[in-house]
């Protein structure tokens, strides 16, 4: 399984990603704060620990993810091409698991958890990798069978491949996790040499998917709706986006200083989790917000030069895969966040609070390690 290296790894990957990490405890510790002593409040210590998320996210989510970086950026590539089918399988019965209910359960009114042994973990989140390396062996394959242009060659498989998925997100619902599949696989389709025409059909899919759903998705039609006028009911359904927006506004240039936000303290829903950017912003103001995006550029840029530079098609759309997931999820998070796009839910990659998100990133980030060392 394992192979000899002898190229080293892409040392600005790595330096942006081990900044973004140190960062990203940074913004986790300030932001919950608040929240961690009112979970740990008790009677015998009732100011609670200030550190309780800070060491779950530690324990949970980077110690693990940061175990996956070492094997997964010395694996020999070609086997996550020999395992791709069982991976994407793996995901699809895990996906389904959610819905079983000794196993699932369900957390900010969807019902995306599994927990077995007291272990919790999302599948979601791996099956957005699990779908990236499949994709990318199965373009691969098509390519090497020279069956990129006709649909039925290509077209209608992709859209076979992807429709589990899509159906078990939407019944959670996770609409978030749906739409960053749906892109990322677009994307590698279009760098697998797809056709212009059958990239803007699946586009044109989306687009009517999107509106259907917003009738028989409330909560999502509600969400778009506050896009549009967020000075509507305020204090209600446009409570979230006005509080993020208030936040970002008070950090200024240079913010109001780490750990003296007052908006995590009740006023900012989520503010470990999609909101954290808001918290950060509200701390650090422009200056830190500059600096956090920097690095996600940083690490898109130096992606996408490994897949420019990877020896073969399958590595090359497997660094696009994982780029372009980290890139579009940062982004997302950020617009949404700032009023530029509706709300998604989908947390900031290496910041946001959650363990499995953060274990399955890295784990990503491993394996575009070990592409790099192969270029």
């Amino acid at each position: 399984m394992a192979k000899r290296i002898t190229s080293e790894a892409d040392s600005k990957l790595v330096w942006a990603l081990t900044i973004l990490i140190i960062l990203g405890l940074l913004m986790l510790f300030t932001a919950s704060i608040f929240i961690s002593k009112e979970k740990t409040s008790t009677a015998q210590n009732p100011s609670g620990s200030a550190t309780y998320y800070f060491f779950h996210q530690i324990l949970f989510g980077l110690i693990p993810g940061l175990i996956l970086v070492f094997f997964l950026s010395r694996i020999s590539l070609s086997f996550f091409r020999k395992i791709s089918v069982l991976l994407y399988v793996f995901a699809i019965i895990s996906l389904v698991i959610v819905f079983i209910p000794a196993f699932g359960f369900e957390a900010k009114g969807a019902a995306s958890w599994i927990e077995i042994g007291g272990f919790t973990f999302q599948p979601s989140e791996f099956a957005k990798i699990a779908l990236v390396i499949y994709l990318a062996a199965f373009f691969d394959r098509k390519i090497r069978e020279n069956k990129m242009k006709k649909a039925s060659d290509v077209l209608i498989p992709f859209i076979v491949v992807l429709a589990p998925v899509g159906l078990m997100l939407i019944l959670q619902p996770d609409m978030g996790t749906l739409g960053i599949i749906a892109l990322v696989s677009i994307i590698m389709l279009f760098a697998a040499g797809g056709k212009f025409s059958h990239i803007m059909l699946l586009v044109l899919m989306g687009i009517i998917l999107v509106i259907i759903g917003t009738f028989f998705r409330p909560h999502q039609a509600q969400r778009i709706f506050t896009f549009i006028n967020p000075e509507k009911d305020t204090l209600g359904i446009s409570y979230q986006v006005n509080q993020s927006l208030i936040a970002i506004g008070s950090g200024g240039t240079f913010g109001v200083g780490i750990g003296n936000g007052i908006q995590k303290y009740k006023y900012l829903p989520e503010p470990m989790g999609d909101t954290i950017f808001s918290v950060w912003a509200e701390e650090t103001g422009l200056f830190g917000c500059f600096i956090l995006i920097s690095l996600y550029l940083i690490l898109g840029w130096r992606g996408f030069i490994i897949s420019k530079r990877a020896p073969t098609k399958f590595s090359q759309l497997l660094a696009v895969g994982i780029v372009s997931w980290i890139l579009i999820q940062a982004f997302l998070n950020i617009m949404a966040v700032t009023g530029i796009i509706p709300f998604t839910g989908l947390p900031l990659p290496f910041v946001s609070y959650g363990g499995t998100a953060l274990m399955v990133m890295l784990g990503a980030v491993g394996i575009l390690i070990n592409i790099s060392k192969q270029t």
